[in-house]
């Protein structure tokens, strides 16, 4: 029986890829533009063309080659008619169906097949589109410095919003990294009966515990016994900048022999590690820096293949003492990859609230909002599980849609509740993901009323009836590309450079979600899909809620990575 294979997913990445390389097919007609060394100058294949995403460059173009680029491949940016007729024709794995080309005073623009593009993605099933093209291989530790003891397990009074902050970075990175193919794992070991497991358990964050009884002393020793070994052992009975539980720099004298001295300035230099403070001298090993590298090493110790990547997830004000800590592990002798996650700080205008406050002071205002909406209804467990995940969402989007190096200031003097239809970030993007469901819940009830018929298969139906600029807008900008975004969550584990910082677009999720929720909710307030039950409107409405169903789900998954459960009803 012949093997029949199965169609590639749509890429933007590899049409545009195609696209260069159809446009750069004919180069002899290029003006003579040269290099002092008589080398010809071409743009990069990436600059060539543009993907649009607005609704208004969407009515008549889906890429553009700017002029400027077809002055420089042509001559007087003539583009000849064998390059016009490879881009009408243009074929190839993920290679979006084209429909047209022309040139105009802005460029050449090339317009997509759009029915077949609709009838590739959604009859064909979207489960290709929701998760990363491919999967990678690699263990991955997730560091969290605010999590550790200093002297003592913070509590949820104590922990505060940058070090919040930080905790949220390090769940969703662990979330992005799984989709990705690689192990993960978390540090430290919390106690499992601690009031900071159950504060991050209101957000969803399921962080690793362990018996209020367990310890570590066994892993502690063994550091300790590797640093007096080391040869970045300083002998000297000079003072030195110690690893303090307030991750300040601290220069104690002392006469006692026995205190433990490491050179991390040799340690960094010697060891070719780049990033690193140049202010590392000599640090006094105290007992909580030598708990925190026991505790890396226990989460290392599951690591299946020979290096692990370790990232410190950390605030900007503890960078100092986190890579105190990292360079004295490398003294001790690990030579996993570590890389440094620095967050910028947490602001607030008015009074100064811990991770709990803050967290109060949101669930009370979401409680407000709903009772405001829904009066008495608001009461029972499922409310109560309603306004918790509301809850998280609000916090994690305020959190986590600033890029982490940049600072977050909220608003926490703010009386009003938190209105679930602006589009301000996680209540409004939980809201339109309810609309869904709702949505399939009102035709599934018609369906049983037998006013629809079921949901045929998507062969035999007619995806040119998608005609709503909208409708092109949701496949276009968030159903394909989705997949490529979740390629790059793992691009910081193939950073070969040994620098110890790493810029990793953290943010790129929350904002995919909520630039999502406005298009959907102009969308949906805009068309009716459940339209009347006549025949003749049956083959529009199921490509719709083809597309809303795969939209649904894109919701769910994008919403996982955040750790956040999708609801029914708001």
């Amino acid at each position: 029986m012949e093997n029949i294979e199965e169609p590639s997913p749509l890429r933007i990445t590899a049409t545009v890829r195609a696209l260069s390389s159809a446009l750069r097919g004919q180069r002899e007609n290029a003006p003579d533009s040269r290099q002092q060394d008589g080398s010809r100058i071409f743009p990069e294949p990436e600059k060539l063309w543009f993907k649009e995403s607005s609704t208004k460059n969407l009515r008549s173009r889906d890429f553009l080659s700017p002029t400027t680029m077809l002055n420089t491949l042509f001559a007087d940016g003539q583009v000849p008619p064998a390059v016009m007729s490879g881009l009408r024709s243009l074929r190839g794995s993920g290679v979006l169906p084209v429909a047209g080309g022309e040139v105009t005073c802005e460029g050449l623009r090339v317009r997509v097949d759009r029915a077949a593009a609709f009838r590739a993605v959604l009859a064909g099933g979207s489960a290709a589109y929701l998760k990363p093209s491919g999967q990678k291989q690699g263990f991955a530790v997730l560091n969290c410095p605010a999590l550790h003891s200093r002297p003592r397990t913070p509590t949820r009074d104590t922990l505060t919003l940058g070090q919040l902050r930080t905790v949220l970075l390090a769940d969703h990175m662990g979330a992005l990294l799984r989709r990705q193919g690689f192990a993960v794992s978390y540090c430290p070991l919390l106690p499992e009966d601690g009031d900071i497991v159950t504060l991050l358990q209101d957000l969803g964050i399921n962080w690793p515990t362990a018996p209020a009884e367990w310890t570590n002393e066994e892993r502690e020793e063994k550091i300790k016994e590797a640093l007096m070994t080391s040869s970045y052992r300083e002998r000297e009975t000079q003072g030195g900048t110690g690893v303090s539980g307030a991750g300040q720099r601290k220069v104690e004298e002392t006469d006692n022999e026995e205190t433990l001295r490491v050179n991390l300035k040799r340690v960094f230099q010697e060891e070719g590690l780049l990033g690193y403070d140049p202010s590392l001298g000599t640090c006094t090993v105290r007992g909580d820096g030598v708990s925190q590298l026991a505790q890396l090493d226990l989460a290392t110790a599951a690591c299946a293949v020979a290096m692990a990547t370790v990232l410190h997830v950390t605030s900007c004000q503890d960078e100092f003492r986190q890579q105190q800590i990292a360079v004295l592990w490398r003294a001790s002798g690990t030579k996993h990859t570590q890389r440094h996650l620095v967050c910028g700080p947490v602001k607030t205008p008015g009074p100064h609230l811990s991770a709990a406050q803050y967290l109060h002071l949101r669930r009370g205002q979401m409680k407000e909002a709903s009772e405001m909406k829904y009066g008495d209804q608001v009461e029972g467990q499922t409310w109560d599980d309603i306004i918790r995940a509301m809850t998280s969402a609000t916090v994690r989007f305020e959190l986590l849609s600033t890029g982490h190096t940049s600072p977050v200031t909220l608003d926490v003097l703010r009386e009003a509740g938190v209105p679930t239809k602006a589009p301000r970030g996680g209540a409004f993007v939980m809201y339109n993901c309810a609309r869904l469901h709702t949505l399939f819940d009102s035709y599934e009830r018609g369906a049983e009323q037998g006013l629809y018929p079921e949901i045929p298969e998507g062969s035999q139906l007619d995806f040119s009836a998608l005609k709503e600029e909208g409708e092109w807008l949701l496949l276009f900008n968030y159903l394909i590309p989705f997949s490529e975004l979740l390629d790059q969550s793992g691009q910081v584990l193939d950073c070969e450079e040994r620098a110890a910082r790493v810029s990793i677009k953290t943010e790129q999720i929350c904002k995919f979600l909520v630039s999502l929720s406005k298009d959907f909710s102009s969308y949906y307030n805009r068309v009716h899909v459940l339209g009347e039950p006549l025949p003749h409107l049956f083959n529009q409405m199921f490509c719709r809620l083809y597309l809303l169903r795969a939209l649904r789900e894109l919701y769910h998954n994008a919403l996982d990575i955040l750790n956040l459960p999708p609801i029914r009803q708001l």
